[in-house]
């Protein structure tokens, strides 16, 4: 045994082969559950059932144009703040591109709808001149509209990153060899920003892929159905057990080859490691031309992205405030939302940092770097798995031990830990195992172990990433509608389910001040958990 460890040789492993075990379990035991209650089935008749191919189709087309369309158009707004990197308002407009991660789906769509539908603020705008935007917000394109809304602010601030591999040696070199901006782009920028693309089209493409309130609020009907879409009405509207099973399965399969083809890319296309980039010495920051672009992108990029806040708040302070803010209803949904929000964060905080743990100690003492890779792809493949496949599973087996109207919470914030695993996961665990490669002799020698090591040495490694995904978390588990939206016959409504129920009903006014209520509220939790963490 390395005597770097004063721990039994088993100890390091124990906390992410539990997680693990109990993520199996979890996943294992509800497709279960949920195939026992199938009625028998022919699999290769579902397979080959035209609404079931369709409905692939779908899935695969529109996550495939969401993420071209969002990576192509993040490129020259991020090479553009890359290239202006000291103009007023710079860190407030990048600060606020991130709204849109925190917030809930629900009220990103009503926002959306409020600027480009058929009555929304666009067209309003455009009504005096006599004219009118052509644009069908249900189906396809609002689909895509909204996906872009979500993903572009996203796919900018991973890929700006990219602009750092560039040494200022290499901006000496292009201006003495008097490169154009052009010819900047294909040989300098170009080769380190194909090495960050991989990563972030995974991303992309996987949240497109599994994308659920989205569709199901702009889908418009059978033609415009994913794969999250079919496996909620099949379990809702028909409760078909068989046909949800058979449509998870496919939509795991195809997650896990999309990214492990993807991760392959990624592997051959390495950033080149070299000092900071120094923006000042470019060759072609000065050009007028130049100038003109990069502003206009990063005007046209902020107003696409802030145009549905905006109207959001517009909507919601214009509605009837006083008596939806004094419905005891609304009140009661958002408690049930925090406390399927704190439950669910806690569970993937911990969960998060047993795999973390058994990671770091597959790298320092068995230095098993493929095992490592293998515990922390266990924890961020559940966000491929459906969720209400899970949710469905769950609630198959509390109703036969008859504890639904007990544990509905407990089973959504479940489902939710699950989900918002992979964030916590992938935020703490190169801090984790940075710590454990600067100070695992220092605390051999000094004896800290356990909860004294956790406080004294590795949480000031990682409280500022785990206060970030920790409250990143929180905010999306209190604003998802997914698992939610399958439970409201239990009278345990959340508040983004009592919310899609106004949109629904065409109460758009009381859904204006609801969608205003739950923003803040996600704001505010993000905020707090942020803040009050990273100190």
């Amino acid at each position: 045994m390395n005597p770097a460890f004063n721990t039994p040789r088993w100890f390091g492993l124990w906390p992410g082969l539990i997680v693990a075990l109990l993520l199996t379990v979890l996943i294992v035991g509800t497709l279960t559950a949920v195939g026992s209650a199938s009625r028998p089935f022919s699999v290769a008749a579902t397979l080959f059932d035209s609404y079931f191919l369709q409905v692939v189709q779908f899935t695969v087309w529109q996550a495939t144009l969401s993420t071209l369309i969002s990576v192509i158009l993040a490129i020259p707004v991020a090479r553009a703040y890359a290239r202006r990197p000291a103009f007023i308002g710079r860190g407030i407009l990048i600060t606020l591109m991130g709204l849109p991660v925190v917030m809930p789906v629900i009220v990103a769509v009503f926002g959306i709808v409020a600027v480009y539908g058929r009555s929304g603020l666009l067209n309003t705008v455009l009504q005096p001149a006599g004219l009118t935007l052509p644009l069908e917000i249900y189906g396809l394109t609002g689909i895509l509209l909204a996906h872009t809304f979500f993903n572009l602010p996203l796919a900018v601030r991973l890929i700006l990153p990219a602009w750092d591999q560039v040494t200022a040696e290499n901006w000496r070199t292009a201006s003495t060899l008097g490169m154009s901006s052009g010819q900047l782009f294909r040989f300098i920028e170009w080769p380190v920003i194909s090495a960050f693309l991989p990563g972030v089209v995974v991303i992309v493409f996987l949240l497109c892929f599994t994308s659920f309130a989205v569709v199901l609020t702009l889908g418009g009907g059978p033609s415009a159905t994913t794969i999250e879409v079919a496996i909620y009405q099949a379990l809702r509207f028909e409760f078909d057990p068989g046909q949800a099973a058979i449509l998870a399965l496919t939509q795991l399969f195809l997650c896990v080859c999309s990214a492990l083809l993807l991760i392959r890319w990624l592997r051959v296309l390495t950033p080149t490691p070299g000092r900071r980039n120094d923006p000042a010495i470019r060759p072609d920051t000065a050009a007028r031309s130049g100038k003109l672009l990069d502003f206009s992108a990063i005007l046209v990029c902020s107003v696409f992205v802030l145009a549905p806040i905006a109207a959001l708040v517009l909507s919601g302070l214009r509605g009837p405030l006083v008596s939806v803010i004094l419905d005891i209803g609304l009140w009661q949904a958002a408690a049930r939302s925090l406390g399927i929000a704190v439950t669910a964060t806690s569970l993937a905080g911990v969960m998060a940092f047993g795999l973390a743990t058994t990671a770091r100690f597959l790298t320092l003492e068995r230095r098993k770097h493929q095992a490592k890779e293998l515990m922390l792809l266990i924890g961020s493949m559940t966000l491929a798995f459906p969720p209400m496949v899970i949710g469905t599973g769950l609630f198959l087996i509390a109703l036969r031990i008859d504890l639904v109207g007990s544990i509905t919470l407990l089973m959504i914030a479940t489902v939710n830990a699950v989900m918002v695993l992979p964030y916590l996961l992938r935020s703490i665990s190169p801090g984790l195992i940075s710590s454990g490669e600067q100070y695992q002799k220092l605390c051999a020698q000094l004896g800290l172990r356990g909860w004294q090591r956790f406080r004294r040495v590795d949480w000031p490694m990682i409280r500022r990433p785990a206060a970030f995904a920790l409250a990143l978390g929180g905010a999306l588990s209190f604003g998802d509608m997914g698992v939610a939206a399958l439970f409201d016959t239990t009278g345990h409504i959340t508040l983004p389910v009592m919310l899609y129920h106004r949109m629904s009903a065409y109460r758009f006014d009381e859904a204006a001040v609801t969608a205003l209520v739950l923003a803040l509220m996600c704001l505010a939790l993000f905020w707090l958990v942020d803040r009050g963490l990273s100190r």
